[in-house]
């Protein structure tokens, strides 16, 4: 099994100094890179103080020169928000200064907040039309002469410019979670990404069984790799496990909040809530994502990352943004490199 790290600059205060949070977010990624995991993955969002991430191949061909042997992957791009020619042309590039190194991971994207803002009137499932027209057309345009007439671009004979560093371009991933989603990936030879959000395993049990029937309906497709994202935190001791339960509540409410798109936004953040409105809120409880979630000793954490591997998952990535200090962050991602790695090798 791969492990990878997944991180933007989280932000859930106007106090939180911006500079700062990118200078965190490059410590975890280099102890990531000197610790020996496989990949980071950084995603895209918009207008949004909670996860501050314009442009994640911009933060990515910085992190090129800051680090030395991890894969570096969009997860994700959100396809309604890139013209194929554009996409395929930066994605080129970012991949020639990034010595080859890059992983493209694409979406459809998710939160309403960003759609009425960027493509107003966009649903989700428009979104994912456009992913579907997206992925293909890109890597035409990274072979070249492709010229498009598709439901929502079209543009005569066009090679992407430059071209990528990487023999038919990076590999690229779709964040999947329908049935629909899988089948697509794997029909056109896409790796796969998956979360299970705040649900249980039973839930990244059933994602998998997604992607198995859609690699069944397709016997002439090579297998592609799969990732699961989880939220994971390395405890050195119950009550730190506790603690750090209690932290992603808190996260979990206002990432629920955001979804939702109802609460009152000042400078890109929304209105604090209170511990009332938290606590009307039970599927988000410490104890529920206690169990849910990846949180507790070495030993524990080790046992529930095999049941990953043993299900067939190819990689585990730590999504490391959970409302915790850079200094709670970083000591549990260097557990997890000290203690639980290992137990893989």
């Amino acid at each position: 099994m791969k492990f990878s790290l997944f991180v933007h600059m989280e932000r859930l205060s106007p106090e939180q100094d911006q500079r700062q949070l990118y200078e965190e977010m490059i410590d975890l990624c280099r102890l990531a890179d000197d610790g020996g995991l496989d990949a980071i993955w950084t995603g895209e969002h918009h207008g949004m103080n909670f996860t501050i991430a314009p442009n994640p191949l911009l933060n990515l061909v910085d992190l090129a020169r800051r680090t030395r042997n991890v894969r570096l992957g969009t997860s994700t791009v959100i396809a309604p928000f890139w013209h194929p020619i554009r996409l395929a042309g930066e994605a080129a590039m970012a991949d020639i200064i990034m010595d080859g190194r890059l992983d493209l991971g694409i979406a459809r994207g998710a939160y309403p907040f960003e759609y009425e803002r960027l493509s107003p009137g966009l649903d989700a499932w428009n979104a994912g039309q456009k992913m579907r027209e997206l992925i293909p057309a890109v890597r035409a345009l990274w072979k070249g002469d492709y010229a498009h007439d598709g439901q929502y671009w079209k543009f005569p004979r066009t090679t992407a410019a430059p071209l990528p560093l990487q023999a038919g371009g990076p590999p690229i991933w779709v964040a999947a979670r329908d049935p629909n989603s899988h089948e697509f990936a794997v029909a056109n030879g896409c790796n796969v990404q998956v979360t299970p959000m705040a649900l249980g395993d039973d839930e990244v049990q059933s994602l998998m069984d997604r992607f198995n029937a859609a690699c069944a309906r397709h016997p002439e497709k090579p297998r592609p790799r799969i990732m699961v994202l989880r939220h994971t935190y390395v405890a050195e001791s119950e009550a730190d496990a506790a603690l750090g339960a209690r932290e992603l509540s808190v996260f979990f409410n206002y990432f629920s909040a955001w979804f939702k798109n109802e609460r009152p936004i000042e400078m890109g953040l929304l209105k604090r809530m209170t511990e009332e409105e938290m606590a009307a809120n039970p599927q988000y409880a410490p104890e529920v994502l206690r169990k849910n979630h990846i949180v507790g000793q070495p030993d524990e954490v080790i046992d529930r990352v095999k049941s990953y591997q043993a299900m067939g998952y190819d990689e585990f990535s730590i999504w490391i943004d959970s409302g915790m200090s850079h200094a709670r962050k970083k000591a549990s991602l260097q557990r997890f490199i000290t203690h639980v790695m290992p137990a893989f090798r």
